[in-house]
């Protein structure tokens, strides 16, 4: 399933993890895995925030992907299903349909 995964960041650690230049390996140790159909980043709230898409085959593949942001970054994460425009095609022909 396609989901969102947005990640606010703990601005005091993630100074530190740039300081230290830890930021981008935790990044790329999660990104490796889970191969990001997109990722944005800004900020939201006041805080460093990533906007993640990508594909999760099961939801117990949620602690792989939350754990390194938590553990290092005392970050904030959000799951959130989402569809791209043929998604969204397939499931309005489905409702149509009957499905």
């Amino acid at each position: 399933m396609r989901v969102l995964m947005t990640v606010e960041l703990d601005t005091q650690l993630t100074n530190k993890a740039i300081t230290e230049g830890r930021l981008a390996a935790v990044m790329e140790s999660v990104f490796e895995r889970i191969r990001p159909e997109a990722a944005h980043f800004g900020a939201k709230d006041g805080m460093r925030t990533a906007y993640v898409v990508f594909d999760m085959e099961n939801a117990s593949d949620i602690p792989s992907v939350a754990e390194p942001f938590f553990q290092e970054l005392n970050a904030r994460i959000e799951f959130q299903p989402v569809m791209n425009l043929d998604d969204v095609r397939t499931g309005l022909q489905n409702f149509a349909a009957g499905r």
